[in-house]
């Protein structure tokens, strides 16, 4: 009777276990629980942070260390033991660099990481498609500004030996950029602060080393330079998201610089590759339309076919579920 008389008394309106307990009533106040979630994702958005830049490090001691040591310990070691040509030496070194780069990515994959390097399997029809596509996209509008009027052909010199050297020094620099700028730095990033922020994040630090080859430019250079640049970040990083695979990323982006290399102006800010081009170019227009130093990747035309690829790219990446979200 006595624990009948304690349920009766807790189910009558005076009854003190009836009234309001302080600690459940802060319990359920939001205005008690949200600071302290908030503070909990913001430790935890520290912390996935901290990883991320962890990784980072180690992801790029792996890469550009294999490097330094194939090029300052091995590539000496095959030349004094072997004393190949000096035509071999240089295609030992650029074959060399691409392998120890690739190599030391997996390891860091491999073994940190601990899961299958997916975005290093070779796909011979994806990665023909994206070479394809690098070059039509810039060659579509460099025809146009050829046909405006803004460059004008001055000398056809038709193709050199020359031209497969550079070629791979295009194709190397390509895949390097790639491999660091997308499948590492870009693929953590969004690993931690998801897809959105990682892209918006690589396209400036992608950008941003450009600087060095408009050391003489003006402010107005330099800024046409930096936008276009962004752009194009965005273009080979919505291309990564979309395809998750270094060669097709990489194809399209050698493409593109060897298609404009073939048309005799100048390539992101460099000159030196101009006299082997097959075809003598000069400008002919304004900056804007030409791109003026930096060459066509700063022209409007240029930009602007980019930026609907990137559009489309990202729509369908979209649509395919593969923007992932932030970790925290």
């Amino acid at each position: 009777m006595k624990d009948h008389g304690l349920v009766a008394d807790s189910l009558m309106p005076d009854s003190p276990l009836s009234r309001e307990d302080p600690m459940s009533s802060d319990r359920s106040d939001p205005s008690h629980t949200l600071p302290a979630e908030s503070e909990g994702i913001a430790r935890q958005r520290i912390r996935v942070t901290l990883r991320m830049l962890g990784s980072l490090l180690l992801g790029g001691v792996a890469i550009m260390g294999s490097v330094l040591v194939f090029r300052q310990g091995l590539l000496p070691l095959i030349d004094t033991v072997f004393q190949p040509s000096p035509a071999w030496l240089s295609v030992f070194r650029r074959a060399g660099i691409i392998l120890v780069a690739t190599a030391g990515y997996w390891a860091y994959v491999h073994w940190h990481e601990k899961r299958k390097a997916t975005e290093l399997q070779l796909q011979p029809a994806p990665l023909i498609l994206g070479g394809l596509g690098g070059a039509a996209l810039v060659a579509l509008p460099l025809a146009m500004l050829f046909a405006f009027g803004a460059y004008e052909v001055v000398l056809f010199r038709g193709a050199s030996p020359a031209l497969l050297g550079v070629a791979a020094l295009i194709g190397i620099a390509a895949t390097l950029e790639e491999l660091v700028y997308r499948c590492l730095l870009f693929r953590l990033l969004e690993r931690a602060w998801g897809t959105i922020a990682a892209l918006a994040v690589q396209t400036v630090l992608f950008a941003v080393p450009h600087m060095e080859n408009l050391a003489h430019g003006t402010p107005g250079d330099i800024a046409a330079m930096l936008i276009s640049v962004t752009m194009l970040g965005l273009l080979w990083g919505g291309l990564f998201v979309l395809t998750r695979n270094l060669w097709v990323v990489a194809a399209n982006h050698a493409a593109w610089n060897f298609t404009i290399l073939l048309s005799g102006v100048p390539l992101s800010g460099i000159e030196d590759w101009r006299t082997v081009a097959p075809l003598e170019s000069r400008y002919a227009g304004p900056n804007w339309l030409t791109g003026g130093m930096f060459g066509p990747e700063s022209s409007l035309l240029v930009f602007v076919s980019a930026t609907v690829v990137v559009v489309l790219l990202l729509r369908a990446a979209r649509r395919q579920g593969a923007f992932l979200k932030p970790a925290a």
